[in-house]
């Protein structure tokens, strides 16, 4: 009876070291878990980027650059991204994403409502969020490690799990920064074949972001628009 128990004890034991050794040579846990980690002590993340809009059909594509702010608000994250030329700013507070076009001296507000989590996900991922909990809207495989603007980045691949969804966007691949938590480029594929391409550099962690910039910052004629929820 002592030895069965003994050996009930040490298979036990033996089962969890191999459960434990296999989540630690799971490449796709151990970059989730690096992304844990960072997101438990996120507070701000300031970057410039890059965007590369391509359209598959014209064979065309169009390039933004700018700064962009991310802070953490209680249980959200704000996210304020600064388009240089053509001028314009995005910012994404408490379920609302708000387009500012100074040169029409316009803003148009679109209600996230029942999509929130989606579009939330989309704004701010690889920014302040849990890693495991991508997975709890996209399938995650891991694809290699890849060399980013000289950071050894490993590279995943995002599924949606809603065939919503995966209409608007196929598949995503995020490049993540193992020592940060973070990402440093992003590609969003459309069923199309259209893509959005991010790339991110100068980021800095948890430095203090004042409050002004995350507000837009509009003159006494801007129009202000409600799109219509779709």
């Amino acid at each position: 009876m002592r030895v069965g128990v003994a050996g009930a004890l040490l298979a036990g034991a033996l089962g969890c070291l191999a459960t434990r050794a296999a989540a630690q040579a799971d490449p796709v846990q151990k970059v989730l878990n690096q992304m844990d980690a960072a997101a438990a002590s996120f507070r701000t993340t300031q970057a410039n980027f890059e965007w590369e809009q391509y359209w598959k059909v014209v064979n065309d594509r169009e390039t933004q650059k700018g700064t962009v702010y991310y802070r953490r608000s209680g249980k959200e994250i704000q996210m304020m991204a600064d388009i240089a030329d053509p001028p314009k700013s995005v910012l994404f507070s408490e379920g609302k994403v708000q387009v500012y076009e100074p040169k029409l001296k316009r803003v148009t507000s679109y209600e996230a409502g029942k999509n929130r989590e989606a579009v939330e996900s989309f704004l701010v991922l690889g920014f302040g969020g849990s890693g495991h909990d991508m997975l709890k809207s996209f399938d995650v495989k891991y694809l290699g490690d890849e060399t980013v603007a000289g950071v050894s980045a490993a590279k995943l691949e995002l599924v949606p799990k809603s065939e919503r969804v995966r209409n608007i966007f196929a598949k995503i691949w995020l490049w993540i920064d193992p020592a940060r938590g973070v990402s440093v480029q992003q590609q969003f594929f459309e069923p199309s074949g259209d893509y959005r391409l991010a790339k991110y550099s100068d980021i800095e962690l948890n430095q203090k972001i004042p409050d002004a910039a995350f507000r837009l910052k509009t003159s006494g004629d801007t129009k202000h628009i409600e799109a219509p929820k779709g």
